[in-house]
């Protein structure tokens, strides 16, 4: 098959990042351009990822759960009890063949730049898995600007050392970062220097993971300014608007009733105007790095447009997971002395604010303004953690300028890609290994209007992930929550009429709380989830 009908993919990963954070998906936030690939494509309103990033990442790339690609939990938290347990091994796993080297052993030219966060070991970055260019920051997330702030070993709290920048180009950690060095910027940079290389007998596969906007908070001050005063109403008329805005664009029916905030931090109307300058401005912060990303995918959609590329490729945008609004609410796990360390060796001054020797984040309430209407936000299996925005642009498949309600998941993404690339999954072996076949599904046939729906209205999908716990056959869904975050049982939604997963129907239809049960039993065993070990404090 020549190049000429073999169409690219450009697979953008935004870290972090809630629903409606999208102009097209109901934002006030800058985002020209992916907003018009969202209007020319097809925007997805019920696609679900993991509760959290590596899960997910391991997902996208392999097809399949991430309790059988190796990411079960989190590799900076796994336990005695993990230890050894297939699914647990904290990185991608050589049980799944992984999207990049399936698309390169099949004459795909693959590149990477960006956010990695499945293995540090060398032979587990993305050099090891596929890419044949590649720059990667390894852990789950680090300073934009590369500061890395002068405390001694032993003072480091557990949330600063976890985001101790680590990266690796090609087969090589990287000894120092530019002194410009700006995530969004850089790894924009090093994909248009791989494309640049790339031949021109080939397709390509570019993997686009952006690290924004995860905490901590950080963008260039020019950004910030234009946002500043923009939230000063605080994080519930802000929810309200994005509510409006999504109901608007028809991404929303107008009677669905969105979730109460869960929050444990004071609200707007009880916090001093110091405390609420702060946070406006950590808001406008989060904005900015949303815009600049926003601008980098124009660096690259331009790039293609300029060699004749663009109408040939097939961009794929996501969040890896909903809002974070969970880190506030887990400060105590990350030990008494992360605010006194924060004060002693980062400038949160007001003025400061965003800039590479501070460190902020935003919290649970302004997170529920991107997660709206659904409930709660990232680390979390209900709605609020795990639907994300999606869109899928290219102008040769049918299904473009729309809105779907399809389910559809992260998993999907690597039967679509090797079908619409015309690659055949190596399962049952690849590479004299055995290795699992898909669980995802592939989108293509939607996509190009041979088929109506993605998935069987009897689908079955679970989720878990620090204990917190989903399944969903059609339009059911079943939650479990433990407690202190929740209350301990199954509760049971049909997301039908109640998508913010508000009114509890256990007690009303045991009939299909116990079927769904009998559907989690089934997906425990499918994927080897180890149930009732206690997580240790999130990260």
């Amino acid at each position: 098959m020549s190049k000429q009908n073999r169409p690219n993919f450009l697979l953008i990963l935004a870290d972090d990042l809630g629903f409606s954070d999208v102009g097209a998906f109901g934002s006030e936030i800058s985002t020209p351009n992916l907003d018009a690939l969202a209007y020319g494509g097809t925007r997805f309103t019920d696609f679900h990822a993991a509760s959290a990033c590596s899960p997910t990442r391991s997902m996208i790339l392999s097809g399949t759960d991430h309790h059988l690609a190796g990411l079960g939990t989190f590799a900076e938290i796994l336990t005695p009890a993990h230890a050894g347990k297939p699914g647990y091994e904290g990185y991608l796993n050589q049980r799944v063949a992984a999207l990049p080297e399936i698309l390169r052993d099949a004459g795909y030219y693959t590149l990477m730049s960006g956010k990695w966060h499945l293995g540090k070991a060398l032979e587990q970055t993305p050099h090891g898995r596929g890419f044949d260019r590649s720059f990667a920051l390894l852990p789950g997330a680090a300073n934009h600007y590369g500061f890395e702030a002068p405390i001694a070993g032993d003072e480091v709290p557990r949330l600063l050392r976890s985001t101790r920048g680590l990266y690796a180009e090609d087969g090589q950690y990287v000894e120092q970062l530019p002194e410009d060095f700006y995530s969004s910027d850089y790894f924009t940079d090093k994909l248009l220097d791989y494309l640049a290389e790339a031949p021109a007998d080939k397709p390509f596969f570019a993997y686009l993971p952006f690290s924004a906007p995860h905490w901590p908070l950080q963008a260039p001050d020019e950004i910030i300014q234009k946002y500043l005063g923009r939230y000063d109403d605080g994080p519930d008329v802000l929810r309200e608007q994005r509510l409006a805005r999504l109901r608007e664009l028809g991404l929303l029916d107008a009677e669905v009733e969105a979730h109460p905030v869960v929050a444990s931090n004071a609200e707007w109307a009880a916090l001093s105007e110091s405390e609420k300058a702060i946070s406006s401005k950590t808001m406008a912060v989060y904005a900015a790095m949303v815009e600049r990303m926003d601008s980098n995918i124009y660096r690259v959609l331009d790039y293609l447009r300029q060699h004749d590329q663009l109408d040939n490729t097939v961009v794929i945008f996501l969040s890896d997971n909903g809002a974070e609004g969970a880190l506030l609410e887990a400060l105590p796990a990350f030990g008494p002395n992360l605010q006194q360390v924060i004060s002693e060796h980062y400038d949160n001054s007001l003025d400061n604010i965003g800039r590479g020797n501070s460190y902020v984040w935003y919290g649970p309430r302004w997170a529920q303004a991107g997660t709206a209407p659904s409930r709660l936000y990232k680390a979390f299996t209900t709605e609020g953690g795990i639907r994300v925005p999606a869109l899928i642009h290219h102008p040769a498949l049918a299904r473009q300028g729309q809105i779907s309600s399809q389910f559809a998941t992260v998993m999907d993404l690597t039967p679509t890609i090797l079908e619409l690339a015309g690659v055949a999954h190596p399962f049952p072996q690849y590479q004299g290994r055995e290795i699992l076949t898909l669980r995802g599904q592939s989108l293509a046939p939607y996509l190009q209007g041979h088929a109506e729906q993605i998935h069987a209205e009897d689908h079955v999908t679970g989720w878990e992930l620090f204990g917190r716990k989903a399944i969903r056959r059609g339009h059911w869904k079943a939650v479990f929550i433990p407690a202190p975050a929740g209350p301990e049982v199954w509760q049971l939604y049909d997301l039908a009429i109640d998508p913010a997963e508000i009114h509890d129907q256990a007690a009303a239809r045991p009939d299909v709380l116990n079927n769904l049960l009998d559907q989690w039993q089934q997906y425990v065993r499918e994927t080897g989830v180890l149930e009732n070990i206690p997580t240790p404090p999130l990260l």
